[in-house]
């Protein structure tokens, strides 16, 4: 049995401190250097970084050495064994992370009845109606595999705090539970699944904003690159951005717009409510993101450099244009109490807004919010009445009180 107070004793043949390090050499570190000026005297802690042992933090272990301590960890280029939750040092992070469990859905749980009969009937919807309703399931359809494979193959190997990477793994159940919602919509519907599901390949403004998020996710999952350098740090902080900040920030806000007023008007209310449930999901994503963007700058500030940041700039008024284009090609006619210049001013708005959240000065002065009601949409502590439809706060019975 091992004694806790000298991990050494109690190993098969007791082994000494220099022998057990040479059986670690099985564990191969990738070809990743270590930063300049990091590194770790024999019997003291060892130090774990992204940088410089690989994604996991674990591919070199040191038997003895001292605890971790809280400010031992960071949100990247972590110097602790990324294994060590607690003590909890970014506790907005495990809190996200409880909210979200709390808040558990599934796509099945939504009576799609309603649509159903509303899609079947030829004089139920205008054209315009049922082609907002497929535009926007071939986006999100892609969308959210886009973020999902981009939280998968990158960001989860750079963001190196446990934490954060607890919330993180929740947060890619919820995008595979997203993409399960669009699927069990256009299932329900009958829809042409092929139509819907390869509209980033044929419909032009879709296309555009898979072919504006593809390249941040695709330099981050090249299994060579690692963070732990300003340039790379730089280039993730860049990602991160590019996907909390815009992607789910801004481009997914016309669709959401678009469904959710259809569902006020009484038309297509399961797919709406299933949109609803999305939403809520993404603002939890995006705010997180956005607690982790300024906290990775609070720790390297040397990363927000004024060219940095005009770069950030441009990158958010080239988002807001192509989400303006997609306003208009989704809605080229004003239908639902809405038209596309609505949505330009809509859109200068939420920019303005993820300007602010990450120290930006606003770009857009005096856009105005046309669309009040989103908000109400995004109060966690709405509820509807139980009989009418399912509680909007859903939890799981792990945190419901039966007094």
């Amino acid at each position: 049995m091992l004694n806790w107070e000298n991990p050494l004793d109690g190993l098969a043949g007791k082994q000494s401190r220099s022998s057990f390090s040479a059986a670690q050499a099985v564990f191969t570190p990738t070809p990743c250097q270590k930063p300049d000026g990091i590194d770790s005297a024999a019997g003291e802690f060892q130090i774990f970084s992204s940088a410089s042992h690989g994604a996991t933090g674990l591919e070199s272990i040191e038997i003895g050495a001292r605890r971790i301590q809280v400010d031992d960890k960071r949100i990247i280029n972590c110097r602790a064994d990324l294994n060590q939750l607690v003590p909890f040092k970014y506790r907005w992070a495990w809190q996200k992370y409880l909210d979200a469990c709390a808040n558990h859905w599934m796509p099945q749980e939504i009576n799609m009845n309603a649509d159903i009969a509303l899609w079947k009937n030829s004089a139920g919807l205008t054209e315009d109606e049922r082609t907002i309703v497929k535009r926007n399931l071939g986006f999100f359809s892609t969308a959210d595999s886009l973020v999902a494979n981009n939280l998968v193959l990158a960001v989860y190997r750079h963001i190196t705090n446990p934490e954060c990477r607890q919330y993180l793994l929740r947060q890619a159940f919820e995008e595979a539970l997203h993409t399960h919602a669009y699927q069990y919509v256009v299932e329900s519907l009958g829809m042409d699944e092929g139509e819907v599901f390869n509209m980033y390949r044929e419909l032009p403004s879709v296309a555009r904003k898979a072919e504006w998020a593809l390249p941040f996710t695709q330099s981050l999952g090249d299994p060579t690159f690692c963070t732990g350098t300003p340039e790379a740090d730089q280039r993730l902080l860049r990602d991160l951005i590019a996907f909390y900040v815009i992607f789910e920030g801004i481009f997914f806000y016309v669709g959401f717009t678009q469904i959710l007023s259809m569902g006020r008007r009484n038309k297509m209310t399961g797919t709406a409510e299933q949109f609803q449930y999305i939403l809520r999901d993404e603002s939890m994503h995006m705010n997180f993101g956005i607690d982790v963007i300024n906290q990775v700058k609070i720790e390297n500030p040397h990363l927000w450099s004024q060219p940095f940041q005009q770069e950030i700039i441009g990158m958010i008024r080239e988002a807001v244009d192509i989400e303006i284009q997609y306003a208009h090609d989704t809605m080229p006619c004003g239908i639902l109490g809405l038209n596309a210049p609505m949505f330009e001013n809509y859109l200068k708005f939420i920019a303005n807004r993820r300007c602010a959240q990450i120290g930006l000065a606003e770009q857009y002065p005096g856009a105005a919010n046309p669309f009040p009601w989103m908000s109400e949409i995004l109060d966690l502590k709405k509820e509807k009445n139980f009989f009418e439809t399912r509680v909007t706060e859903y939890q799981t019975g792990g945190v419901l009180s039966w007094d």
